[in-house]
């Protein structure tokens, strides 16, 4: 604890009021208000706010304490000097705390109205240590909600042990739970001190370790706002520079080797699973924007990482992880980054070429042939899809490459589909017909749903399709804002004649990939620009009306 630390005594917690919401703040004078009203205004059941103020020099530490002189229930501390991390401020309230329970807010995001009632509801009712609820990645300024691990969180639940339910792991966050303060106190569960990232990982399997009761509720707990125009990115979004991801794999390591000393086997294997799908699928995917040497010391980092991961951990993860995975073992320097990047990407795309190994099973490459694709082969059983797609559901779904070429002209807008096979396993399935579906990005809203029928190429190894594209109705729909540039995802469903379909994505390929003015009969003019996403799937920006044209304008000749 740091000897420097000021603070004032609180009002004494009522039978009623249980919980003790610590909010941890540096330099966020902006947000950190909106922070502490949000843990103030859950009602009779906060005893108190601890907010805690991490040698901050831009008056945040002044904006706390004007709030408290109006409002009894919020202590401050001070810290008399930064810590670098988010734990050391974390366990100061939690020191400080004398609820019964106790959770965590950062300044930055909001507890929605409800959220510690459903808690404390649920960990009293059912006995449970432990309550943890739903929480949404809320993209600003657009507003756009995505869910974080929502198959966790589908309807309410109760594990009397973590390991009747080892997908918790995969939720790595410390904010979306209530915590009883006398089970983290008992079992000296404690966050990392000082300039540490990712403490977040390592806290939560200190709490999976000790094996606690969990209820779980489906309501949302908790807002986590991702600005990515920050000036200051937070340390989930800043991974341009490769300490970042030595950070990241520190952590992990960290984890297993709490979960396998505590003798939690199945948590150890399903957290090195999840960092296959999900930590390393997100980085791979953004590998080509990286510079060489950054990319040459992520191989490596991440090869002797992956070493220690036992073969039942690779082969449990999702086929475009476990692939990734051994291709980078297989690779002694970064290859194949335009390939790696498509079957990273959110559902993955297979590029060809389709090579096979001396028995005719599928593998990456001619290069690579020791790295089998398995799942790929006829009759082996297909991967589920993933759910964090919209539009898409979780049935299975092969990851066919779909090659998307955007034509726009004055007349009308076309979308030119090209269908790979993959390894006969499409073929054997007889794709008949193909719909392209649009969804504004903010809010996941449906737009339209487009439809062509497939043709097979001479040679048999493809499809082709010409997609007609009507950009006017994702102006004209409810919540649109014409004039400005609105991104649009796509994505694709195969029909095929043995009662399959397929989900797929879209690769952006072609000439078209850039700015369109285009006319329109009810905003006199449309401006359209197809463009590739991070992992390589098209997506489309549009706006309407000439006050859009003159704002885009305006902004080039500023630059």
């Amino acid at each position: 604890m740091n000897d420097a630390l000021e603070s004032q005594p609180g009002p004494a917690p009522t039978p009623a009021a249980q919980v003790s919401v610590v909010v941890i703040a540096f330099n966020d004078a902006v947000h950190v208000a909106d922070a502490v009203r949000s843990a103030l205004a859950q009602g009779d059941a906060v005893a108190e706010v601890i907010a805690v103020d991490d040698a901050s020099t831009d008056g945040t530490g002044a904006a706390l304490d004007a709030l408290a002189r109006s409002e009894p229930r919020l202590r401050v501390l001070h810290r008399g000097e930064n810590s670098g991390g988010c734990g050391s401020p974390r366990n100061d309230g939690l020191r400080a705390a004398a609820g019964r329970y106790v959770m965590f807010l950062d300044s930055d995001d909001v507890l929605p109205p409800g959220a510690v009632p459903a808690l404390l509801a649920a960990a009293l009712r059912h006995g449970a240590p432990v309550a943890a609820g739903a929480c949404v990645r809320r993209e600003l300024p657009a507003r756009r909600d995505v869910p974080w691990q929502p198959a966790l969180y589908r309807e309410p639940a109760v594990y009397d042990t973590p390991e009747a339910a080892p997908q918790l792991v995969r939720d790595t966050l410390c904010v979306n739970k209530l915590y009883a303060r006398d089970f983290l106190t008992g079992h000296a569960i404690t966050f990392p001190e000082g300039r540490y990232h990712y403490e977040d990982f390592v806290f939560t399997a200190r709490v999976l370790a000790a094996a606690p009761k969990i209820a779980t509720v489906p309501d949302t707990v908790y807002v986590w706002h991702v600005r990515r125009a920050a000036a200051k990115q937070s340390i989930s979004l800043d991974r341009k520079d490769v300490a970042n991801w030595r950070q990241r794999l520190e952590a992990h390591r960290t984890v297993l080797r709490i979960l396998k000393d505590a003798g939690r086997k199945a948590l150890a294997r399903a957290a090195a699973t999840k960092f296959l799908d999900h930590d390393l699928r997100m980085y791979v995917r953004e590998l080509h924007t990286r510079s060489a040497d950054y990319r040459a010391e992520w191989w490596q980092l991440t090869r002797g990482h992956l070493a220690g991961f036992e073969e039942a951990e690779v082969a449990a993860a999702q086929a475009p992880a476990r692939w990734l995975a051994r291709v980078v073992l297989a690779s002694p320097a970064p290859c194949d980054l335009d390939r790696l990047t498509q079957l990273a990407a959110r559902p993955g795309r297979l590029l060809p070429p389709y090579a096979t190994g001396p028995d005719g099973a599928p593998v990456w490459s001619a290069e690579l042939p020791e790295v089998r694709l398995d799942g790929l082969a006829a009759g082996d059983a297909v991967d589920a899809a993933d759910e964090d797609v919209p539009g898409l559901d979780a049935s299975p779904r092969l990851p066919v490459a779909v090659d998307a070429d955007p034509v726009l002209g004055a007349a009308r807008g076309l979308l030119r589909l090209r269908v790979h096979d993959l390894y006969g396993r499409l073929a054997a399935a007889g794709p008949v017909s193909v719909n392209v579906a649009l969804h504004r990005r903010r809010d996941d809203r449906p737009g339209p749903v487009h439809t062509a029928t497939l043709t097979p190429t001479a040679d048999g190894t493809a499809w082709t399709a010409t997609v007609a594209l009507d950009l006017t109705p994702l102006t004209e729909l409810p919540g649109s804002r014409p004039a400005e540039p609105e991104p649009w995802d796509l994505t694709a469903r195969l029909t095929c004649t043995d009662g399959t379909a397929i989900g797929v994505g879209l690769r952006a390929v072609g000439t078209g990939l850039r700015r369109h003015v285009l006319p329109s009969r009810r905003q006199l003019v449309l401006l359209a620009q197809p463009y590739p996403t991070t992992g390589g799937a098209l997506a489309l920006r549009v706006a309407s009306g000439p006050r859009s044209v003159w704002r885009i304008a305006a902004r080039r000749l500023r630059r």
